[in-house]
């Protein structure tokens, strides 16, 4: 299903996206905004993407202007984080402050400092830096998936 979003949707949809992400007024109410199945689209970009109701940033998007906390992970991470693997504490380096538990946040590598997945946090920046081992984020999108390669 295709379907251009009309202003009082784009309105509704800058609301959802200022409660979940601080993001105000992020669509003008004269973008040619599109959703197509569960992807939210503009100048034929995907900028989110809908699971269980939530819009979440594509990486995509956050390659241009991230706004969400993030984690940096080690060089030894990125190839398990990108083919999909959750990210375990182990392979963590730097926390954010402010992450609390169920947040989406991005992750990064520490060399290069780009985005490599997004995913949703299983514990708060605190608990997050006092975990030793296990998992930690839950992967939802990175490169190299069928989103990301996606048009």
């Amino acid at each position: 299903m295709r379907k251009h979003l009309s202003k009082t949707e784009i309105k509704e949809l800058n609301q959802k996206l200022n409660v979940s992400y601080n993001l105000n007024e992020f669509f003008n109410k004269k973008d040619l905004v599109i959703l197509e199945d569960d992807l939210i689209k503009k100048d034929n970009e995907i900028y989110f993407f809908y699971k269980n109701n939530t819009p979440i940033p594509s990486l995509k998007l956050l390659l241009k202007n991230n706004f969400l906390n993030k984690i940096t992970v080690d060089m030894g991470a990125v190839k398990f984080v990108t083919n999909g693997a959750d990210i375990m504490r182990p392979g963590i380096l730097k926390v954010e402050d402010k992450i609390k538990k169920g947040d989406f946040i991005v992750i990064v590598d520490e060399t290069h400092s780009k985005p490599l997945a997004v995913g949703k946090s299983l514990f708060n920046s605190e608990a997050l830096r006092s975990q030793t081992s296990g998992k930690s984020v839950e992967n939802i999108h990175y490169v190299g998936d069928e989103l990301w390669n996606k048009n």
